[in-house]
């Protein structure tokens, strides 16, 4: 009879009702593979309390180890102490880490999922300490994965290019959109902008509120829009406010259409799905994305998408949104104005969208980080 095998995960994300990006990504693909994976012992590795939620099935061990890790000195202390004595006591097959940090001193195999390097293309965007954390440890954490896992062709080549890594030891493991986004009546709609937008069409835009998400180029092109159409759109922005938000603030203040955008902050995900689905259409104009989840959760919604023809967009858009450089606030523009005056482009995109999303989905991100596992995992049997 073989032995059972064992994988401790990092889930230092999985937050109740916190579930962004990375959090969701973990939450989305362990709930996936933990379930398809009865023969396998997993332990989950929290740095607090943890909600049960969380715990996937009754093959998941939850492990909190101290101090809750929210800090430079706390990560490094959280990886290379409380991590590693535990690693370095319970010898799992497989450490695997969802947020892209490693463990230096274990010599247990580890996969790491690292999503994308905006840090090393927008130091400036990053508080002090975190950009000299990620500079020097990065690129250690890189080399020391036994394999990467990363989220988009784009941002495994730029790990390539960056860190010198073998592109052969890196995995695309695609992101998925949540079951909540998808198409609503008319009936919902009518509902969702009575309540929000005062029963008028609507942008929408989901995200936090942070200078690589391009939010001031946003409100600019919208602006513009509203001059030059006089329609009666509003721009919804959805999302937490983070580090730098005054210029936005600044540029909104500003506005002659102040009064069309809406600030909507932090929407629970089962509501969210039906505001993405009641709105006109997506617009997702970042200076820089790993992947680009809101893009595939608009297209599942049946809502046409505005995105950057940089980074990783394009690849998750492919043609089914129209691409504009998010430097150029009229390119922005012209895109609104383009959708707002061509209902048979937007049925199109919207038709393309479908086809687009055959590529995506939580069963295949699941899939793909198992294989990216076994791989470690059948190296080290073998």
């Amino acid at each position: 009879m073989s032995r059972r095998r064992s994988i401790a995960v990092n889930t230092r994300f999985l937050i109740k009702d916190k579930l962004e990006g990375i959090g969701l990504f973990t939450a989305e693909s362990l709930r996936r593979i933990v379930q398809a994976h009865p023969e396998v012992d997993f332990y989950f590795l929290f740095d607090r309390p943890y909600s049960n939620e969380f715990v996937f099935g009754s093959n998941v061990t939850p492990v909190v180890l101290f101090p809750p890790a929210r800090h430079p000195l706390l990560w490094y202390w959280w990886f290379e102490i409380s991590v590693r004595r535990w690693l370095n006591k319970h010898k799992p097959d497989l450490f695997l880490s969802a947020d892209g940090y490693a463990c230096l001193g274990t010599t247990v195999p580890q996969v790491a999922v690292m999503h994308d390097l905006s840090f090393e293309h927008f130091k400036e965007h990053v508080p002090f300490l975190s950009a000299q954390y990620y500079k020097y440890f990065m690129p250690r954490f890189a080399h020391k994965a036994t394999r990467i896992a990363t989220v988009s062709e784009f941002s495994k080549n730029d790990i390539v290019k960056h860190y010198q890594i073998d592109a052969a030891k890196i995995d695309v493991v695609y992101n998925g959109a949540k079951e909540v986004y998808e198409p609503v009546s008319d009936e919902v709609k009518q509902r969702v902008k009575s309540k929000l937008t005062e029963g008028k069409e609507y942008f929408i835009y989901v995200g936090s509120i942070h200078p690589r998400k391009n939010v001031k180029n946003l409100l600019l092109a919208f602006e513009q829009f509203k001059q030059q159409t006089n329609s009666d759109f509003k721009l919804l922005i959805v999302g937490r406010k983070a580090w730098h938000f005054g210029e936005v603030e600044e540029t909104h203040a500003n506005m002659k259409f102040r009064s069309d955008v809406i600030f909507a902050g932090h929407v629970p995900p089962q509501q969210l799905g039906e505001v993405v689905a009641s709105a006109y259409a997506m617009i997702y104009v970042s200076l820089f994305e790993g992947f680009g989840i809101p893009i595939i959760e608009a297209m599942s919604c049946r809502v046409p998408v505005i995105t950057s023809n940089v980074t990783s967009m394009p690849e998750a858009a492919g043609e089914a949104a129209l691409l504009v450089n998010p430097a150029s606030v009229s390119e922005i523009t012209g895109a609104m104005e383009k959708l707002y005056r061509d209902k048979e482009l937007r049925k199109a995109l919207i038709e393309k969208g479908k086809e687009q999303l055959k590529k995506f989905g939580w069963n295949l991100t699941a899939e793909k980080l198992w294989q990216c596992c076994e791989k470690v995992l059948n190296r080290i049997s073998d």
